[in-house]
């Protein structure tokens, strides 16, 4: 059956709503679903396949989020992102401060990082910077910031798997195609905050007092760099087999569920940590869980809007309003994941909906 637009918009204004009252968003999800299939005049066998379905149209992109977390535990818990940020600003120099710190947090998001690790990575040496070149906090939070957001759209994150996977796209793809829009992002966070520069508080011996670090474990950069180069490379080896029309570049086709653990694997090895791998690895299982709750939650709400006719309708209002439907997309991602709070649960909804022909 069909559920009626308004009844899917219900449903969705329901999770909404749990969610800023504070319920867990997986539950707040389910029964926003629950709800909406309900009042379009599903009964409730019909309800539970709605939902089973949805979460099912997830699985691929939850195996896709763990095997990420062996990456991204290594990244984080091997002290191999610290040493890739602070490499990247003292080589940039004070001169080009600012740029150096968006760079450095979008290239530790870029190669899998969240971003609120990434930006308490980099903000230790954000305020050492700061303080010595007189840039306000404003201005540090808005380049670690913006640089993260930069990153997000080049990472192997939840985001990019789940988009990738929406439209039937290899990772490699999306993070190649996205290349572009991450610079444009880049450049606008490092003038909004040369622009802030002087605005606002400015850093003080007792910040960096707060913030006081230890280099002992961190990796070399030469070490460091062996995880998130190897991904990248084994990501674009068919992109650029395609792109250069190379047979023997093209056959290599192994998916991003394979690629992103054994970098993390192989550059665990390359700094000598190989005896922390287990560790890292909980680590990273442990960062993806919640993710993963999430996904399944946005799964299941996700299967009610495709279910009802409200993406017909959406399509047709942007019609009616003269707007290209290329802001479809765009427009659709920004208010899925305001409204949810989460560009996780965003994504799913989005090209869950919209992704069709």
């Amino acid at each position: 059956m069909t559920i009626i637009w308004w009844a899917a918009l219900i449903g969705l204004a329901v999770a909404i709503i749990l969610i800023l009252s504070r319920l867990n968003p997986v539950y707040a999800l389910l029964m926003g679903t629950i709800v909406g299939a309900l009042v379009g005049g599903a009964s409730l066998a019909q309800t539970v396949d709605i939902i089973v379905t949805g979460a099912q149209s997830v699985m691929g992109t939850v195996i896709r989020v763990l095997a990420a977390g062996v990456l991204a535990g290594v990244m984080m818990e091997s002290g191999a992102a610290d040493a890739i940020a602070r490499a990247i600003v003292e080589k940039m120099g004070d001169r080009f401060a600012i740029l150096a710190l968006t760079l450095a947090t979008m290239i530790i998001t870029g190669v899998g990082v969240f971003i609120p690790v990434a930006v308490l990575i980099v903000a230790p040496i954000a305020l050492e910077v700061g303080q010595r070149m007189h840039i306000s906090k404003l201005a540090l939070l808005v380049a670690l910031s913006g640089g993260g957001k930069a990153g997000n759209l080049i990472s192997p994150n939840p985001n990019t798997i789940a988009a990738a996977k929406g439209f039937n796209l290899e990772l490699s793809q999306v993070m190649v195609a996205d290349f572009i829009p991450a610079l444009f992002g880049l450049a606008m966070a490092v003038l909004l905050a040369t622009l802030l520069r002087h605005k606002g508080t400015q850093v003080t011996e007792a910040d960096i007092a707060q913030q006081q670090t230890t280099t002992k474990d961190i990796p070399s950069l030469k070490t460091a760099i062996v995880t998130p180069l190897l991904a990248i490379i084994l990501l674009l080896i068919n992109p650029m087999g395609n792109i250069l029309h190379l047979k023997a570049l093209q056959s290599f086709q192994v998916d991003a569920m394979y690629i992103l653990p054994i970098a993390g694997i192989v550059g665990t090895l390359a700094m000598g940590k190989a005896s922390h791998l287990l560790d890292y690895m909980k680590a990273g299982m442990n960062r993806m869980t919640d993710v993963v709750l999430i996904l399944i939650g946005a799964g299941s709400i996700a299967g009610l809007i495709g279910a009802s006719n409200l993406p017909s309708q959406v399509v047709s209002l942007v019609k009616a309003s003269g707007i290209s439907g290329t802001f479809l997309a765009p427009i659709s991602g920004i208010l899925m994941s305001a409204a949810t709070a989460s560009t996780s649960t965003g994504v799913i909804l989005a090209t869950g909906s919209f992704s069709k022909p």
